[in-house]
């Protein structure tokens, strides 16, 4: 994983790829000051099964930015949920399926240099369209449960 971070225009651009199911990834950046950012984040699936969900949690110092101006999106996902906390923000209703990337983009507010968010994905274990459904909105709804975590320390390049 590698970043690049556009002090000028405040943009932190993430990109790399997972290839595990039973983790939790933690990426900790080191940005060149606190405050607000708009992170665009690009991975791939290497796994060899299909994303429906994707789950991306803040540290105690960093919450996500929510508002008319804040863009919140994703190409593969059509809907999104964001906590009354602003600290878990899950992408839902598409899917990303092996060796396809998925593009994400939200804003964050940190008061540390060093935030540090969670990703989970969230992969359907019946193949009951309907049984899935429900679990996927109890998932959205409750959060996804935590497993392990690997933690990635991204190193981040400045520009502008």
């Amino acid at each position: 994983m590698a970043a690049v971070a556009d002090v000028r225009r405040r943009v932190l651009m993430v990109s790399g790829a997972y290839d595990t199911l039973e983790h939790d990834v933690s990426v900790c950046l080191n940005l060149p000051e606190p405050g607000r950012w708009q992170v665009i984040k690009s991975e791939t699936n290497l796994t060899d099964k299909t994303w429906v969900a994707m789950q991306v949690t803040t540290d105690e110092d960093t919450h996500f930015v929510d508002g008319a101006e804040a863009m919140i999106l994703s190409r593969q996902f059509a809907k999104t949920f964001l906590t009354p906390d602003l600290r878990r923000l899950t992408f839902y209703d598409g899917e990303v399926r092996p060796g396809e990337a998925v593009l994400k983009v939200f804003e964050i507010e940190s008061t540390s240099r060093r935030p540090q968010y969670a990703h989970a994905r969230y992969t359907p274990i019946s193949t009951d369209a309907e049984a899935s459904a429900g679990s996927l909105e109890k998932l959205v709804a409750d959060g996804m449960p935590q497993r392990p975590v690997v933690e990635v320390i991204v190193p981040v390049t400045i520009v502008g």
